[in-house]
């Protein structure tokens, strides 16, 4: 069924008809953007379900009520119905918006609320009527995966077939064809052993309404790229989120375990989520104007300048775990540098030069991550890049050279880099939100919970307990 507005309660109970289907999934994400679902059976689900929805308990989902005001509805969203191909009886799934029972508000805290709130803004603003996102999640698969954490021990152990790490591996035959380290970009078969699965997944996607358009092997032993079309942007967000269901749920099918967390493993790139970025207007590309550095119009600078200036505000939503900043550090591809480059891959900003016609214009913010909440990630960014063309800032200039080679030159060590931890990039949002809350896209009372929970589940959860690397270097002193 395509993803259009028109589409009705009466559409949907058509197809269940047809389709004989079984039950309803009611999809909804949590304030970090972790997937929540309810299932009902269809003699369940009536046809008032669209304008009365469901009720829920708010209190028991993470930043959401507290439990003396608990009580929530699910309004589900005709537009984002697909088959869900992992459920044995016939399933149709929605994703769903969440209300206030009391008056049926929009929930202040609902992700897809601000989503929607942000993009209604850039049409309220006049700038533009369509607003488009791409995303390219990376991920890893792993076949074995233990962790633990405890009051005496922690640990965790990682193992891919294919990694550089089981060349010497002696348990049976041993049939090599495995790349260096960090030598798997674009490695074929049979170095590269995750075709199938990555055809599989892509083919899934596909049956979910997501269409693909490449897929290939990443740098890391066993990290992988699957890359879909861009859209607008609550359905990319949408997307997104059913991209890493089909990603989990097919990788858990074939006996092994997807990851979306930015760093994995040591030594071996992370997993970044590029975000590709265009404002439109009576179907023409604003960000297009040709003859200017490249190709890119004043509008779209002034963009990139919101972008940079917010960037440390900013990755509190779009690198939002502590495993975030192990990715973002030099050496391994990451995108730190607070600059904007056509073509060169260590900037945060990257013009994409192979896209040349006035329609494929667009930025490339590649600081993000898959751990991110995609729809509050790409509001952020989006009231950002808006915040800048409503005052007209100005980048730094761009910088085409590789700056890891600047580094230790004047030039290099002039260049803003990303925070070194999500601390300080929530000590950041907290000195600099205006941009976010001004317009009543974000609400204060969802800033203040992520900074409050994010300190207190995560950053201290992390900042609490020894390191394995601390026995390492400091049990004998």
């Amino acid at each position: 069924m395509s993803r259009n507005r028109t589409t009705t309660a009466r559409d949907v109970f058509q197809r269940i008809r047809d389709e004989d289907i079984r039950f309803v999934d009611m999809k909804f994400v949590d304030l970090f953007g972790l997937l929540q679902h309810i299932t009902y059976p269809v003699e369940e689900v009536e046809e008032d379900v669209f304008s009365k929805g469901l009720g829920f308990d708010g209190s028991s989902v993470r930043g959401f009520q507290k439990i003396n005001e608990s009580d929530m509805k699910l309004l589900p969203d005709a537009s984002s119905l697909f088959r869900d191909p992992f459920f044995d009886d016939p399933t149709l799934s929605v994703f769903c918006d969440i209300v206030d029972p009391s008056g049926y508000k929009p929930y202040s805290r609902d992700p897809r609320g601000v989503a929607r709130r942000a993009e209604r803004l850039a049409q309220a603003l006049g700038f533009a009527d369509q607003v488009f996102f791409g995303s390219e999640l990376e991920f890893f698969l792993f076949d074995d995966v233990r962790y633990d954490q405890t009051t005496q021990h922690g640990y965790y152990f990682l193992d891919a077939e294919g990694a550089f790490w089981n060349s010497g591996l002696e348990n049976g035959s041993n049939l090599a064809h495995r790349a260096a380290q960090k030598k798997s970009y674009f490695a074929a078969s049979p170095v590269d052993i995750y075709q199938n699965i990555r055809s599989k997944m892509s083919t899934v996607l596909q049956q979910t309404g997501v269409e693909t358009d490449l897929h290939h092997h990443e740098v890391a032993g066993g990290q992988n790229e699957i890359g879909f079309k861009f859209g607008r942007l609550m359905q990319t967000a949408d997307n997104a989120i059913k991209f890493k269901h089909v990603i989990k749920n097919v990788a858990h099918r074939y006996g092994k375990s997807a990851t979306f967390m930015p760093k994995p493993l040591f030594e071996e790139n992370g997993s970044g989520m590029h975000v590709h970025v265009s404002l439109w207007k009576d179907g023409r590309n604003l960000f297009y104007e040709v003859n200017r550095y490249a190709d890119l119009s004043e509008m779209a600078i002034h963009f990139i300048g919101g972008v940079l200036k917010h960037a440390p505000a900013l990755c509190a939503f779009a690198a939002p775990t502590t495993n975030s900043y192990r990715r973002l550090v030099p050496g391994y591809e990451a995108p730190m540098n607070l600059v904007y480059s056509q073509r060169n891959r260590s900037a945060c900003i990257r013009i994409p030069m192979f896209a040349t016609s006035p329609k494929a214009k667009r930025i490339e913010f590649r600081t993000p991550d898959p751990s991110c909440n995609p729809y509050l990630a790409f509001s952020a960014i989006l009231l950002a890049g808006l915040d800048g063309v409503r005052r007209g800032i100005e980048p730094p200039d761009p910088i085409d050279e590789d700056i890891y080679e600047l580094a230790d030159t004047e030039k290099g060590k002039s260049i803003a880099r990303t925070p070194g931890s999500l601390e300080e990039s929530i000590d950041a949002l907290e000195k600099d939100h205006d941009f976010l809350i001004s317009d009543g896209v974000f609400p204060p009372d969802l800033v203040q919970t992520w900074i409050d929970l994010k300190r207190e589940q995560e950053i201290d959860y992390i900042r609490l307990r020894p390191h394995p690397g601390e026995f390492a270097l400091y049990y004998s002193v």
